[in-house]
């Protein structure tokens, strides 16, 4: 009897898809874990030099919030090499983060509106 319960909570278990970070594949992606990681390290990096190039550029709005707005999206998107971009959609938009999701997108397209209309504005 305990075989059968072990056996059928086993095969319960091994259905489900896994959960982790590094786990399987979603969809169209084929990538390896350790692609996945290098194109994590090199999404997040060209994003932190967008933003830091962006604080050189202080000065010039269009050019600030364009880098700015772009390494932020990178630093957001690399995570989509960890876990896959449906997954992070889902994650995005769930109840809980949908409001910090909305927020962060009207911010970012109010910084772009703003750059825009401040640049126009000087000349």
């Amino acid at each position: 009897m305990w075989k059968l319960i072990n056996r059928s909570a086993s095969s319960e278990y091994e259905e489900q898809p896994e959960d982790d970070l590094l786990g399987g594949t979603e969809g169209l992606c084929s990538l390896s874990p350790l692609q996945r990681l290098y194109g994590f390290a090199a999404c997040l990096a060209a994003g932190l030099v967008c933003v830091f190039l962006s604080l050189i550029v202080f000065v010039k709005p269009i050019k600030f919030a364009l880098l700015f707005t772009f390494g932020n999206v990178l630093a957001i998107g690399s995570t989509t090499f960890l876990i896959g971009p449906q997954q992070q959609l889902r994650m995005m938009l769930d109840p809980v983060r949908v409001y910090a999701t909305a927020i962060y997108a009207g911010c970012v397209v109010v910084a772009l509106i703003c750059a825009l209309l401040v640049s126009h504005g000087i000349n």
